[in-house]
């Protein structure tokens, strides 16, 4: 069997990241990849300004030893620049306010006592006190955001910081999806006999939208050789990678299969994960193919720990695996599987300084419920029995669906 971080590597070398190339507006850019990195044209803060609200004064002016009264020869809001500074006099200045020349320090307000035509500082400051440089932030030419970056608000602030009103970033990818099994119903149909509500349809198409990938839902295949060529044919014509679940084993009514293989090829890999362990990668027509676990934990589990990285990379992401913490363990895993898990848990709340998480007590393949009630997987290697107060590595959900 492969293990997860072999399995990781196949998938991130076979990734062909895209390079359509599509320029929008900064505030249209949330959750796209940057494809070029972007430099600054201008310094930030682009004058030094004052940190506080306050008075812009000459240190020299000050007494050390006592108060110093110095009358008001102006007033500095932000926006508007000053005039240079007269000797033994204070600017009234404001946060944000350029410093006006001649001035080397800000006394803060809290340290003043405004009096009827000027200023009482009570306590001396020394130079450079309470101003922030020009270029202190971003200096010119600076690069500000690198490619391959997804971009968050804060990434867009720091655009719109240094004027830059557009960003190019790489065209959404296209995953187009579909599902097989005559037992599938769509939830808000009757549930008949022996048949099942379709989730895995909307386990995937919630983490691939929560991605931000454009997702093209082909829905559910009735289990047809001749229909599933069809549906697998018009995926990879009109998308960048097809996913599915299910279907891909080797069972007389499982034609994921065999359809794949008549129209590109097909690899079965066994990978040393729980839940999970079969994962099918391939190509139809040229496109990537992954064939996912049915069960629905798997099929949740699978697709944040090897779908994922792989989709970023091809968006054109560089850094697509998820940050983990260690956290101290508030529970006992004592049989181990030889294979490495991921047990579905949530960090403790409550009133001990350490953070602890617990796991949810049953973790089996299709308690859905499990990915609910949690919010993040332990990550337990092979074989390795866990004892509460260990430290046990813990990946959030929000880390796996950004």
């Amino acid at each position: 069997m492969l293990s997860v971080d072999e399995a990781l590597d196949r998938l991130l070398a076979a990734a062909r990241p895209l390079t359509e190339v599509e320029t929008v507006a900064t505030e249209a850019a949330l959750g796209r990849t940057l494809a070029q990195s972007q430099v600054s044209p201008i310094a930030v803060p682009p004058l030094d300004n004052s940190a506080m609200d306050g008075y812009a004064v000459r240190v020299s002016d000050l007494n050390t030893q006592g108060d110093t009264r110095l009358p008001v020869s102006q007033r500095i809001l932000a926006g508007s620049v000053g005039v240079p500074l007269a000797p033994k006099t204070a600017a009234r200045i404001f946060t944000g306010a350029p410093i006006p020349p001649g001035a080397d320090a800000v006394v803060m307000q809290e340290d003043t006592t405004a009096v009827e035509d000027g200023v009482t500082v009570h306590k001396a400051v020394t130079p450079g006190a309470h101003i922030r440089r020009a270029g202190e932030d971003i200096a010119p030419g600076a690069t500000v955001l690198s490619a391959g970056t997804r971009l968050f608000p804060q990434h867009l602030g720091l655009a719109a910081s240094v004027g830059l009103a557009q960003l190019p970033v790489v065209r959404r990818l296209r995953v187009a999806t579909f599902f097989t099994g005559d037992e599938l119903v769509a939830p808000g149909m009757p549930l008949e006999p022996g048949r099942i509500y379709n989730s895995n349809r909307y386990t995937i198409n919630g983490l691939a939208t929560a991605l931000g990938f454009e997702v093209v839902d082909l829905g559910t295949v009735r289990d047809d050789l001749a229909a599933t060529m069809a549906v697998l044919a018009r995926a990879a014509q009109c998308a960048d990678v097809v996913i599915t679940s299910g279907g891909v084993s080797v069972g007389e009514a499982d034609f994921v299969k065999a359809a794949v293989e008549r129209q590109g090829r097909l690899d079965m890999w066994r990978i040393a994960v729980k839940p999970g362990k079969p994962l099918a990668f391939g190509e139809v027509a040229g496109k990537p193919f992954i064939g996912l676990p049915g069960n629905p934990v798997s099929v949740f589990v699978t697709f944040c720990l090897f779908a994922r990285p792989f989709l970023l990379r091809m968006q054109g992401v560089q850094q697509v695996m998820p940050a983990a913490f260690w956290v101290e363990a508030a529970f006992d895993w004592p049989r181990p599987d030889r294979r490495r898990e991921f047990l579905r848990a949530r960090l403790v709340r409550d009133e001990e300084p350490t953070t602890r998480v617990e796991i949810y007590p049953h973790q089996g393949s299709g308690v859905l419920t499990s990915t609910v009630w949690g919010d993040g997987l332990v990550d337990v290697p092979a074989a390795a029995p866990v004892r509460q107060g260990e430290r046990v590595r813990f990946i959030p959900f929000a880390e796996l669906m950004r």
